[in-house]
């Protein structure tokens, strides 16, 4: 008996607009060393409204004084520690996937931001960020009068 396998013609392009995606997102920030020897990296979500930039970084298990923030020249850099606990001599682990170590993302943004007034909040292990737009980037309304 034959297996009918439905097709999706678009499935091929979803993967292949995904790779872009990527190869766009590590062409903005120079590679680092780091993250290509494997090590932890946290997800992260970034979005824009016309105001400020938002940033929701998962960091599950770790404490504020665990993080490091930097804003310098346009670059945002998130930096921390996930702590390995002690180990435990009378367990026998049979599979580990947690990731433990130090790690470092950096943001590049293409408009100003107001540095001063970022604003950071860790909540339910997920550190989230305002970085406000500086104001001469900020779209304006412009009226057009009538004579």
């Amino acid at each position: 008996m034959a297996t009918i396998t439905r097709w999706d013609p678009f499935q091929d392009a979803m993967s292949l607009r995904e790779a872009m995606n990527r190869l766009f997102e590590e062409s903005m920030v120079p590679s680092q060393p780091a993250a290509r020897a494997g090590s932890f990296v946290p997800a992260l979500d970034l979005s824009e409204t016309a105001d400020a930039y938002h940033a929701e970084v998962a960091v599950p298990g770790m404490k504020s004084e665990d993080l490091k923030l930097t804003f310098e020249n346009g670059v945002l850099t998130i930096a921390g520690e996930v702590k390995q606990e002690s180990e435990q001599k009378e367990r026998q682990y049979h599979r580990v996937e947690r990731r433990y170590g130090s790690f470092s993302r950096t943001i590049s943004f293409p408009t100003m931001v107001k540095a001063d007034a970022i604003e950071a909040k860790l909540e339910h292990g997920v550190l989230h960020l305002t970085l406000p737009k500086a104001e001469e980037v900020k779209p304006r309304q412009i009226t057009i009068n009538v004579q």
